[in-house]
């Protein structure tokens, strides 16, 4: 196992007791001063979860293994630069978490942005926070629940990262410095527009900004929201991993999706459309 970088692991809290962790002797865990002690898991990563608290059901093997697969061919790219280009468009931040951030592929690349950085992903999938946890030299992989109390200091955070992943916004606020920025990347309406009729594919919620705004202005103030849109030209195999990284896969099958594919050329061309919107903690 690569060792943990001390201060990601300051970013994060006990969640037992809120106090500070620290890495125990040899990097087989971690301890709060209270003596709470949080082993790390032979692939990396540390579960931060109370005792007897389960998360909600996090992406299967299957699903991570087809996330992998897109992103690391480069698909989403361009999803990832814009993100990047979001979080240093107000200066150059020190610490990040990824809030539900899977294998961690778009926190690696803001971290490659930011040579100075640390970062931490968060994340309810066993599965994910094991590819997660070998994402980036100074990143942690931590599996928690997003919906509770998050295993982060309060306000010891410059930026939390939400892409395509559930916002709670009470928890956003607590963990970010004052001043401190949150970048949501969410689908925009034609976001995959080409595949959603002919694979059946769930469709974008057009509630989907008034919600947004409804779980995070009563924490965080808007600042800006910009759009992200290219077309991109996959394989019919790389839009059947597509399917199965995400939501959709939940509703459908890969032999389903497999025989709608069959119908659609060959290479496709897809559209990518995101919109990617900061908001600031007051104070």
């Amino acid at each position: 196992m690569r060792p943990l970088d001390d201060r990601a692991v300051a970013l994060l809290a006990c969640p037992v007791c809120g106090d500070p962790l620290e890495v125990v002797a040899g990097g087989a865990g971690l301890r709060c001063p209270r003596g709470h002690l949080f082993d790390r898991a032979r692939q990396g990563h540390v579960t931060l979860l109370p005792p007897g608290h389960r998360p909600p059901t996090g992406d299967t093997a299957e699903m991570v293994a087809d996330r992998v697969a897109f992103l690391g061919a480069g698909h989403y790219a361009g999803v990832t630069r814009a993100l990047a280009d979001a979080v240093t468009a107000d200066g150059t931040p020190a610490s990040l978490l990824d809030l539900g951030g899977g294998t961690g592929h778009h926190l690696a690349g803001v971290l490659d942005r930011l040579p100075e950085a640390v970062g931490v992903v968060l994340d309810s999938s066993t599965y994910a926070a094991r590819r997660a946890a070998r994402a980036h030299d100074r990143a942690v992989a931590v599996v928690a629940d997003s919906w509770a109390r998050l295993p982060v200091r309060t306000g010891a955070v410059d930026r939390v990262l939400v892409v395509f992943a559930p916002r709670n916004g009470p928890e956003i606020a607590r963990v970010l410095r004052p001043g401190g920025g949150l970048v949501v990347v969410t689908p925009a309406a034609d976001h995959l527009g080409e595949l959603v009729g002919p694979l059946e594919l769930l469709r974008v919620d057009p509630d989907k900004a008034v919600r947004l705004a409804a779980a995070l202005e009563p924490h965080l103030t808007p600042v800006r929201t910009t759009t992200h849109r290219e077309r991109i030209t996959v394989p019919r195999s790389a839009a059947t991993t597509l399917v199965g990284m995400g939501p959709h896969a939940r509703h459908t099958t890969r032999t389903a999706v497999e025989a709608r594919l069959a119908g659609l050329p060959e290479p496709l061309g897809v559209t990518v459309s995101v919109d990617v919107t900061t908001y600031r903690r007051a104070g």
